[in-house]
């Protein structure tokens, strides 16, 4: 079924399901003799839409203020220009969804989102890939790994099973030397064991890099178990990024393999843009909840008066400055733009605010390729480990069921889109010899298409061709670039030593102002759509707390914890407090 069809649907089944919520809650209202309390959710990515949510399902009236559009760096968009014929724009995007089985909160969301034929709403639109792909350039044999899933059969975790099994895939899959995959597994078991003092001090002390001792290894090793794993998947540098995020990651997705406390299989991705797949009928259901949205509204100050948040100062689609005021307000912004309207009054009412000041961000932006001819690459995620600029990809047309790519899509030749992530802006190409930020957008495109070919066209076969490339799409929060001052107003939080310690709580000193985005504190240590979802749940939590609320909590799911280690993990927390290492760290 084409997307436009589709989308016909949405307005009408969001509708019936959150009718129901919205009288519900006004009935409530209408009980207990007052009118429902207000709540400004100033932004309106995937934190600003989930605290809506769960505000909305309670009886606030909520208006949500987003200077962009709603999703944030969710969110799909169309190509401008590009849709002729009756044919709609070709789908472009800030980067490939990636929604795997590890996570718990942003599913049951996604569930409770109608959607037209599904059960179980949007989130019946997550689908499976078979397979993964690391890609490797100069001739290396390629590492083509089967996600087999559902049938997952738990298995039992042993500190002896774990790292036979560990060593066993990075021995045969991966072809390290038996040494090195030997020293791996044991490191990968340090961490497993440990206790929550020692990762929350030591280890997020400690470089990733460090910790697996890379320095020693081979370049494969240095490659695939340290460059690969930190600056392709979570886009910050192995030489800084802390043990404990990039570990806790690992720790989740080898549980996730296992069949352990996982939601689905370990990736997941939607079958259609996102925006029609998930955004349009969440911000729909939203809608038919009350919700209100003010889009090309830019947050600029919040004002303090006696001690609480007396309004907030925005500047409207026309460049008017105007105070919004409301009985609570949700910063939902991701933190380079939140913390830009602390100003010194509201920062000194709550010290934690200034702290965020040394979280840091970095560059991980999509770029897609419009094909004229299908990619036979493989059916799920490429990672190109040997890329200097660490690139992911997937073909999505193939995951897209509903929608024919020359009928739907751009000038009737369009038949695939292959999405990438760059997520390393600062190293010189193979093709200009300079970074990304130093290339003009077309020479990104250029660059991003040779290492593509460098990868998977260095084996006798020919993946990508010169002929079958129809056009590209560069996310457009990128601009200045070949600049002395290249900008990306979509940035990425990364995850350096020591950084953990300065992630806010969502309840802030002042009573009626609470924090929601993937910097602030949540189980899942990572910038995420998970942890953005997990601390809006937090923080619509610390607002019912605060006001003295009746209504039932959101539930806030921690990652899966194994319970045959938690034994070994009380160990390893008498050893730390003795200041003894891990029962299995030989150094």
């Amino acid at each position: 079924m084409g997307g436009t069809t589709r989308r016909g649907f949405l307005g009408s089944a969001a509708a019936a399901g959150g009718g129901v919520a919205l009288a519900t809650s006004q009935r409530a209202a209408a009980r207990n003799g007052a009118a429902p309390q207000t709540v400004a959710v100033l932004g309106g990515g995937v934190a600003g839409l989930t605290a809506a949510h769960e505000l909305a399902e309670r009886g606030f009236r909520v208006t949500v203020y987003e200077r962009k559009a709603l999703g944030g760096k969710a969110r799909s968009m169309d190509v401008p220009g590009t849709g002729t014929g009756g044919r709609g724009p070709l789908p472009g995007e800030h980067g490939f969804r990636f929604i795997p089985g590890i996570y718990h909160n942003l599913p049951d969301t996604m569930r409770r989102i109608p959607f037209p034929g599904n059960p179980n709403g949007v989130h019946d639109n997550l689908v499976a890939p078979k397979e993964m792909l690391f890609a490797r350039s100069g001739g290396r044999e390629d590492i083509r790994i089967p996600l087999p899933w559902p049938g997952n059969t738990p298995a039992e975790l042993t500190p002896d099973e774990i790292r036979r099994a560990l060593t066993s895939v990075l021995d045969t899959a991966f072809n390290l030397p038996l040494h090195e995959a030997l020293y791996f597994a044991n490191r990968f078991l340090v961490f497993l064991t440990s206790c929550d003092e020692r990762r929350d001090e030591a280890w997020e002390q400690m470089p990733w890099w460090e910790f697996v001792r890379a320095g020693r290894m081979s370049y494969d090793y240095q490659r695939i178990l340290a460059v690969g794993i930190t600056r392709n998947i979570v886009a910050t540098k192995a030489e800084e990024a802390s043990t404990r995020t990039v570990a806790t990651l690992l720790e989740a997705f080898a549980f996730n393999l296992l069949g352990r406390g996982a939601d689905g299989s370990l990736d997941r991705i939607l079958n259609a843009p996102t925006n029609e797949a998930w955004i349009d009928p969440w911000v729909t259901y939203l809608k038919s909840l009350g919700v209100e949205f003010r889009i090309g509204w830019t947050v600029r100050d919040l004002t303090l008066d006696a001690g609480r948040i007396a309004g907030a100062v925005v500047e409207d689609p026309g460049g008017a400055r105007r105070t919004v005021t409301a009985d609570h307000y949700i910063s939902a912004m991701p933190v380079e733009h939140a913390r830009r309207t602390w100003n010194s009054a509201v920062r000194a009412a709550d010290p934690q605010l200034a702290e965020c000041d040394r979280l840091e961000t970095d560059w991980m932006t999509g770029i897609q390729f419009y094909l004229t001819e299908r990619t036979p690459i493989l059916h799920g995620h490429l990672d190109l480990i040997d890329s200097p600029w660490s690139l992911t990809a997937i073909a999505q047309a193939q995951h897209w069921p509903g929608h024919d790519f020359p009928v739907d899509f751009g000038d009737g030749t369009v038949a695939d889109c292959l999405s990438v992530d760059v997520s390393e802006w600062d190293q010189p190409g193979i093709l200009y010899g300079k970074t990304a930020q130093q290339c003009t957008r077309a020479e990104v495109a250029r660059e991003v298409w040779a290492q593509l070919k460098a990868a998977l066209n260095d084996s006798g076969r020919t993946v990508l061709k010169d002929s079958v490339l129809h056009s590209w799409f560069l996310d457009p929060a990128v601009d200045g670039l070949g600049t002395p001052n290249p900008v990306n107003e979509e940035q990425l939080l990364i995850h350096p030593t020591g950084t953990f310690h300065h992630r806010p709580r969502s309840a802030t000193k002042i009573p009626n102002l609470f924090l929601s985005g993937d910097y602030v504190a949540v189980p899942i240590d990572l910038a995420t759509m998970e942890g953005a979802n997990t601390s809006a749940r937090q923080a619509v939590n610390a607002l019912l707390d605060r006001i003295g609320s009746a209504a039932e909590r959101c539930t806030v799911t921690p990652l899966y914890r194994a319970p045959e280690l938690e034994r070994i993990k009380r160990h390893d927390r008498t050893r730390y407090l003795l200041r003894l290492p891990n029962l299995f760290d030989v150094g």
